[in-house]
């Protein structure tokens, strides 16, 4: 695994239950601003995706106006959006995540 990957999942097991964050916010936090399309690839390779304790929930990665993933590389966009509803985040449309409501302000090292 490359040391940029593990930045990414590191940075997105910081993402608490309930909340999301974008791709761009994920760049910024590991200090790749510009690398919000590499968030994504890494993403798509996670070795370790989903809810549980040690999951890298790359569910909760969402596009900066809040729309699903279209190649959710888990099951696509359904299921993404039905493992987000399981965590109690709500939704605008049928596929946009209310923002102003569940995205974290910082991913930064707490």
């Amino acid at each position: 695994m490359s040391e940029f990957s593990e930045a990414v999942y590191t940075a997105v097991r910081r993402i608490p239950r309930g909340c999301v964050a974008t791709y761009g916010q994920v760049a910024e936090a590991i200090g790749r601003p510009r690398a919000a399309r590499y968030v994504g690839f890494a993403l798509h390779n996670n070795p370790n995706p989903g809810m549980g304790d040690h999951a890298t929930p790359c569910h909760r990665v969402v596009f900066k106006n809040g729309s699903l993933a279209p190649g959710f590389g888990f099951g696509g966009p359904e299921v993404q959006r039905r493992m987000l509803e399981a965590e109690g985040v709500t939704f605008v449309d049928e596929s946009h995540v209310d923002l102003a409501r569940h995205r974290v302000k910082t991913l930064l090292e707490r």
